[in-house]
């Protein structure tokens, strides 16, 4: 994908009924607002101090315009603070490569896999924390997983109206999958899901949550704000999830009629065409001034309260 040139033109919208529905009562969307929106975040894109080179295409900017209803200023202000977060953690947010050995370990083991099914049309992610191994593998690389799958999903059209729907699995969260998280880490990518990210969350459902995974539920839930609060269900057991979700959708080994493997066969084939697309967001370009940046400035405002460390001691407590 190039970062703007003639494809701002050239896009055809061939939205089923259904979404433009949707997107009409729920975004306030129409084919008058969508355009002079679209026009609009590219002349203050062309005008900013900061911004040195930025996608310009439909796709990318209705990420930030659905995701804030069509609000032009929050979805200049997302923008922007995407941008920024892509330049303050690299490590998270860049070289999402998958085909670098160890994403694709990760991703080979069945950590995270979008399902084939959609769920009322929401796409749904699937995670399996046993499939994770913290023994081998950092916060880091966990954050750069779920980076690199939701970057291959996050300019199809139908995502960006529906949104998304998340299924974890945590029976095998242990203390080790704790000790990864420094608590500042955990902080600044809870912001950074919330308030960066454009993507409409729509349903956080956890099944068989274990002593471990609830220490990090009980900390991580609050810095949440309401409305993704509101959205965090968990179950004790995967027939209490039927109730909420079609089982038809799952991976066979929970119900469903299609085996993980298959589904994660098929997500990477998806990932090796989105590849080159995926990597070419790293030319995109912000300067920061961290002298006059609100992001840096939250980001760093616990440092000053001295929060840091990791869950290590709050394990014992």
């Amino acid at each position: 994908m190039g970062l703007g040139g003639k494809e701002e033109t050239e896009y055809t919208f061939q939205l089923p009924e259904r979404e433009k529905q949707i997107a009409l009562e729920e975004l306030r969307e129409d084919d008058n607002i969508r355009q002079q929106s679209l026009d609009q975040m590219r002349e203050w894109i062309a005008k900013h101090p900061h911004i040195k080179k930025c996608r310009t295409d439909a796709p990318f900017l209705l990420r930030f315009l659905r995701t804030k209803k069509f609000s032009v200023p929050l979805s200049c202000e997302m923008l922007e603070r995407y941008l920024s977060i892509r330049r303050l953690y690299p490590q998270w947010f860049q070289r999402l490569d998958c085909e670098d050995p160890h994403l694709q370990e990760i991703i080979d083991a069945g950590y995270l896999v979008p399902l084939l099914e959609r769920d009322n049309g929401r796409m749904v992610l699937f995670s399996c924390a046993a499939n994770f191994d913290p023994h081998k593998f950092t916060s880091a690389h966990m954050i750069r997983v779920h980076s690199l799958v939701t970057e291959s999903l996050m300019d199809d059209e139908m995502n960006q109206i529906n949104g998304y729907t998340y299924i974890n699995d945590e029976a095998g969260f242990t203390m080790a999958h704790i000790s990864m998280w420094g608590l500042r880490d955990l902080r600044n990518i809870v912001r950074c899901i919330q308030n960066t990210t454009p993507m409409r969350h729509k349903g956080n459902h956890f099944l068989n949550m274990n002593s471990s995974a609830a220490k990090l539920f009980e900390y991580s839930s609050p810095l949440l704000n309401e409305k993704l609060r509101n959205r965090l269900h968990v179950y004790k057991n995967i027939d209490e999830v039927y109730e909420h979700i079609d089982k038809k959708i799952l991976p066979k080994e929970y119900g469903g009629e299609v085996p993980l493997k298959d589904m994660l066969d098929r997500f990477k084939r998806m990932l090796k065409e989105k590849r080159e697309s995926i990597l070419a967001l790293d030319e995109m370009s912000i300067e920061i001034d961290e002298r006059n940046c609100p992001l840096v400035s939250e980001m760093n405002e616990e440092l000053g309260s001295g929060i840091d460390g990791s869950f290590k001691r709050l394990a014992v407590d």
